[in-house]
């Protein structure tokens, strides 16, 4: 029984993340990027992300910025970007290269 439960979870937890790599269209323009204040770097070794705007179904809706360490040293981080296309705009997710 715990061999069931266990692969009925995997197969659902896959499912969610196939459902995430879809690519959603939104056919509005997202809107210009809000100038944000960075607070101060919380070590030298912190890289600023930039905020964003994320579609939410609805709307765009703005994810702030924020300091994060990078996950290996000379990492770069690549911003997230709407990417047009000719039938709308899709979003490409940020990532460290």
């Amino acid at each position: 029984m715990k061999k069931l439960i266990s692969a009925a979870w995997l197969a659902l937890s896959l499912t969610v993340a196939a459902a995430y790599g879809e690519e959603i269209i939104v056919k509005t323009a997202p809107p210009r990027a809000i100038v944000e204040r960075r607070p101060a770097a919380p070590s030298h070794d912190h890289v600023w992300i930039a905020g964003y705007h994320r579609w939410d179904g609805h709307a765009y809706v703005w994810t702030s910025g924020r300091w994060e360490l990078p996950p290996r040293p000379h990492a770069v981080w690549v911003a997230p970007r709407w990417e047009h296309r000719h039938d709308g705009y899709v979003f490409i997710e940020g990532r460290w290269k």
